[in-house]
């Protein structure tokens, strides 16, 4: 039986089962489960690992298996923002190297570690599909794009203190805790806030429609 305190497995346990009622195997669950108990502690700890494998009639190597193959699943306590700085390819030599290296230096943490005050949980991250408006960072999966050095500073910075932050596009920013929640599948109103799309991400489709209006109209005169 997982150490949770009787109110908060309660709790959980009817959540947890609705989301097991999305699935036609109980242990599909799995994955959102993880969610839900990471809304609950800012992490995935051994109790969370007990009380999925309890639910889902699994054993908890499986669960742990799980838990430590994805990144979005936190092992110890995460910073109330997770601040991810993406360093693939395009965003690294755009600048995002820079940017990781600066924010290193001004918290005092590295990749994976959070601040003394757990407001912020630094990391470097893989392609976040985001390549347009590169070096491109995410605050708990929010997009910050077109990004330097000074303005990552900035961000780190308004966070800590509690400013509100605005993210360039998408929902309005969150805590950890509360976007684990909304990972686990349950709405919180806030899916269609924001921009979206930008003028950098459509202008690939733009210049596809002017090159088949070109073909056609050439088409049309032959």
């Amino acid at each position: 039986m997982s150490a949770f305190a009787p109110e908060v497995r309660s709790r959980l346990e009817v959540d947890a089962k609705e989301i097991i009622a999305r699935y036609p195997r109980s242990r599909s669950a799995l994955l959102p489960i993880l969610h839900l108990v990471q809304a609950e502690e800012g992490f995935v700890s051994p109790d969370g690992i007990e009380f999925c494998a309890e639910l889902l009639d699994l054993t908890t190597a499986e669960v742990a298996a799980v838990a430590t193959f994805y990144t979005m699943y936190k092992r110890r306590p995460n910073g109330e923002y997770s601040v991810g700085v993406c360093t693939n390819t395009l965003c690294a030599i755009m600048g995002g190297d820079q940017i990781f290296s600066t924010l290193k230096q001004h918290l005092g943490i590295g990749h994976d570690e959070t601040t003394e005050d757990g407001t912020v949980t630094l990391e470097h991250l893989e392609c976040n599909a985001a390549c347009d408006y590169a070096p491109v960072m995410m605050v708990n999966w929010e997009f910050f794009d077109n990004q330097t050095p000074e303005s990552a500073v900035q961000l780190v910075d308004d966070l800590r203190a509690g400013t509100t932050v605005t993210p360039t596009r998408g929902a309005t920013l969150c805590t950890f805790k509360q976007v684990s929640r909304v990972l686990a599948g349950f709405y919180d109103g806030r899916a269609d806030e924001g921009p979206a799309a930008g003028p950098a991400t459509l202008a690939g489709l733009q210049i596809f429609r002017e090159q088949q209006e070109s073909d056609e109209g050439k088409d049309g005169a032959t």
